[in-house]
């Protein structure tokens, strides 16, 4: 896993000051601290560590609401920490997007695998952020490029197949993405 950048934020400044050393003993960099919400969204924003780690019950904005904004701005791995177990809780970090959570007194045994879990799990989640972006992409091609097929079809006779290769050799003789050539055959059909 390797060095962190690390924002923590509690409104208790013991807590921050224990969490401090606990992460600094397992090799991680804290690289801000907070000590309300709003605060930690401004450090989150400004400083782009690598893992937020917030307390839930602070002033002005509570942690989870914190956390959803971060994750709205600039997602990254969170973990919540509370003295509450409470399920409504939990349920409302779930639905922030946080990727741990965990009951204070927390332990370096139990910050290490909540650490480990969240920089896990987050990977996963850009990784699937990055699978639907793909898919996007590719349904978007295939139906430019099965209109400019039909185009090419109904304008001048070809067979699908035959269609297809003119578009798949326009684009290799002008460099360019399938997507580009085809958008250019829709476009010169409506010009025409």
């Amino acid at each position: 896993m390797g060095k962190l950048r690390i924002l923590i934020a509690d409104d208790e400044s013991l807590h921050n000051m224990g969490l401090r050393a606990q992460l600094e003993s397992l090799g991680h960099d804290v690289v801000g601290e907070a000590s309300s919400g709003q605060e930690a969204v401004e450090i989150a924003c400004k400083l782009k560590p690598d893992l937020a780690i917030l307390d839930i019950r602070m002033p002005d904005v509570e942690g989870i609401e914190a956390a959803s904004r971060i994750s709205s701005q600039m997602p990254m791995p969170i973990i919540l920490i509370t003295a509450y177990s409470e399920v409504a809780l939990a349920e409302r970090a779930v639905e922030a997007g946080v990727f741990a959570y965990l009951i204070k007194p927390v332990s370096e045994a139990d910050l290490l695998p909540a650490i480990l879990l969240a920089m896990a799990r987050f990977k996963e989640f850009q990784m699937l952020q990055q699978d639907i972006k793909d898919l996007r992409e590719a349904l978007e091609t295939r139906k430019v490029v099965e209109q400019a097929k039909g185009i090419l079809m109904q304008r001048r006779g070809f067979a699908e197949a035959e269609a297809f290769r003119i578009l798949q050799l326009q684009s290799q003789k002008e460099n360019k993405k399938l997507i580009e050539i085809a958008r250019a055959v829709i476009l010169a059909e409506k010009l025409l």
